[in-house]
């Protein structure tokens, strides 16, 4: 299972959270967020893989930040079109979709063969990081080509119930503030734990 952590921005916890063996971790480009990354920090992970997190910024600026934090993956949370993700295949893509009924997976169809990852996320108040779960069971509607992730306010105490979903395309979970002691500063602990425990 592919963990992703995500909303990271400090040195220090950058190190302590790569350290955990985490597969991916998410830097996110979005001047609206409180976990916003506005500058290159003293420390990017060696061994995991970045993904930049973008809400509908200019392809171009897009592509500037890429290249300066040696992006591996675009993760695209706003309206970005097929072919704005097109546009981007000098990279892996992630593309994120806000779930709240079944009818909100029909938008991943016009998808399917242009990005490489889908992520479900909780439908809120923000574009992502609201710290709230959708019905999981709504993905069983999901009959899609494309692997994805489950996001969506994850967190410590759902170890079992992450180990009890199955769907044929989910390919691993994403995390972020559930498990934060403030935003974009993770509590060491509470993921090491969780991580145990999904992966035993």
């Amino acid at each position: 299972m592919i963990i992703k952590v995500c909303g990271m921005r400090d040195a220090e916890n950058i190190r302590e959270v790569e350290a955990l063996g985490i597969d991916l971790m998410g830097f996110i480009f979005w001047p609206k967020s409180s976990r916003y990354v506005s500058e290159r920090s003293a420390y990017l992970p060696q061994e995991t893989k970045h993904v930049g997190v973008f809400v509908n910024e200019d392809i171009e600026q897009v592509k500037h930040i890429a290249e300066e934090f040696a992006l591996d993956f675009i993760q695209l949370h706003g309206s970005e079109s097929p072919e704005y993700a097109q546009q981007l295949r000098d990279w892996k893509v992630i593309k994120a979709f806000n779930i709240a009924t079944k009818e909100d997976l029909e938008a991943t169809k016009s998808y399917e063969g242009v990005v490489d990852y889908f992520l479900f996320d909780t439908k809120g108040k923000s574009v992502g990081g609201n710290g709230e779960k959708f019905d999981w069971s709504i993905l069983d509607n999901y009959v899609g080509e494309t692997p994805f992730l489950l996001s969506g306010g994850i967190g410590p105490d759902d170890t079992e119930r992450v180990k009890a979903f199955h769907h044929p395309k989910c390919i691993g979970i994403d995390l972020n503030s559930k498990f934060e002691i403030s935003p974009a500063f993770k509590d060491i602990n509470k993921l090491r734990e969780f991580i145990k425990e999904i992966r035993l």
